[in-house]
Formats: C-alpha cells, sequence, structure tokens
C-alpha cells in the first residue's frame, strides 16, 4: 500500500475530478492510504466541487481549495522539503509551468535586485517532436503520435507496441549535463502511482529551490527546469543575474 499525508490534485475540472476519482478508488480497493487529499480549483462548482456537494465522495478525506494554483503552491511548499515529505502533486495535463513559475517566484523574493526572468533553452531539444512557446517555454515529448490522457508509460509502449526505450528525465538531464552555458538541472518527474495516476514528491519541488540558492548564490546562473514525465515534457531556463 502507498501512502501519503497530503496529495494535491491541480484543478478540479476534466481531469482532475478523473483523477481525484481514481486516487478514491485506490483507497477504497486497498491500494492507497492518503490523510488528505487537496483538489484546488477556484472554481467552487468545478466538477469535483460538485460531487463534494453531492456526498461523492463519501468517507474520503477530499477537499477543495479555491485559491489560485500559484497562491496555493507559495503557502503549500514553502514549508521546506523536510516538513513536505509524503507529499505529492498530481499535475494536469493542460496546466502553465507551474514548477518553473513557483521557482521564479521564490527567486525574486529572496533577491529583489536581481534581474531574474526564464530564457528559452540554449539548444533545441533531442526529441521526436519540441516546440518553443512565446513565453519562452518549451514543449517535448517522444510521441509524434495522440497518446491517451491515462496512459502509464509502462515499458512497453501502446502505440508502437514495442519496448519503451526512452525517458524524459534521463534525455533533459544529459542535455544539461552537456551544455556548458547552464548551471544544473531541476527536473520534476511526473511517475505514474496508482490507478493511472501520476505524482510528483512535493520535497523534490522544495528542495530544487535550495539548490537554485546555492548555485546563485555566488553570481548568475542558468537553471534548466523541466517537469517531464517519461514520454512527454515541459521546459524553461530559469536565469538569475
Amino acid at each position: 500500500m502507498l501512502r501519503f499525508e497530503r496529495v494535491v490534485v491541480i484543478g478540479g475540472g476534466c481531469y482532475g475530478s478523473w483523477y481525484t476519482q481514481q486516487l478514491t478508488r485506490a483507497m477504497r480497493r486497498g491500494a492507497l492510504a492518503v490523510a488528505d487529499i487537496v483538489v484546488v480549483d477556484r472554481d467552487r462548482a468545478c466538477r469535483v466541487g460538485q460531487a463534494l456537494a453531492a456526498d461523492a465522495y463519501a468517507g474520503m478525506p477530499v477537499r477543495l481549495d479555491t485559491r489560485e494554483w500559484a497562491a496555493y503552491l507559495v503557502d503549500w511548499l514553502a514549508s521546506g522539503p523536510e516538513a513536505l515529505e509524503g507529499h505529492a502533486m498530481v499535475p494536469s495535463p493542460l496546466m502553465p509551468h507551474l514548477c518553473l513559475d513557483w521557482l521564479v517566484a521564490r527567486a525574486r523574493a529572496r533577491w529583489p535586485s536581481r534581474l531574474i526572468r526564464v530564457e528559452p533553452l540554449p539548444v533545441t531539444p533531442p526529441t521526436p517532436w519540441e516546440r518553443a512557446a512565446p513565453d519562452a517555454r518549451h514543449y517535448v515529448s517522444f510521441a509524434t503520435w495522440t497518446c491517451p490522457v491515462n496512459c502509464i508509460e509502462p515499458a512497453k509502449c501502446p502505440a508502437t507496441r514495442d519496448v519503451r526505450d526512452w525517458s524524459m528525465p534521463v534525455t533533459i538531464g544529459r542535455l544539461a549535463r552537456d551544455e556548458p552555458s547552464l548551471s544544473g538541472a531541476a527536473i520534476f518527474h511526473c511517475e505514474h502511482r496508482t490507478y493511472g495516476v501520476g505524482m510528483i514528491d512535493a520535497a523534490a519541488i522544495a528542495g530544487a529551490d535550495r539548490q537554485v540558492s546555492a548555485w546563485a548564490a555566488h553570481g548568475p546562473c542558468r537553471v534548466l527546469v523541466g517537469t517531464v514525465s517519461h514520454c512527454h515534457g515541459a521546459l524553461g531556463v530559469l536565469a538569475i543575474d
């Protein structure tokens, strides 16, 4: 049985309600124990909000927090990696790059007089599909086909029907090591844990803030920040001058 103190689901709409359903199903079947499931959605009438009003999660520790996503992360992750052991985040496939945004906000609060921004990647990622966005974020995928949202990225790819011989954390980590303009990387791996639900350990996100602080303490730095699964990812370079 997997055990968590808190699982935070980003969004209570189409994706978030499905993830919440799967989490509660895993709990009812003895595969998962969670003390607190927080669904973050500013719309009180989102699908999860409606389900809560209808008592659809009876006996389950599900609650809705109506703060903005970024505002919730500021309060939740500020306690540091030690306090966040046993906490995890369930990202939405369509959410902004919240982990990068949080690290930018933390850096600006720590160094208000320094120039802090998101820069484009210095090199093109070596993936079959990649796109640079106007806001300097970069999106990558090993799939040139449309994947189902509930794919758990097994060892044998359902699309190719062959061995999945790729992993985004490995590829992006290698890119960061080989690029001399980068001080390092903060790679947040969304791993599929139970009943099709992917999670990122909250302690890893908070720990990355500590590492960025160490890299930037003595001068300018460039950190490649990636939120990735084995097959897909969102990237950006946190630049601190």
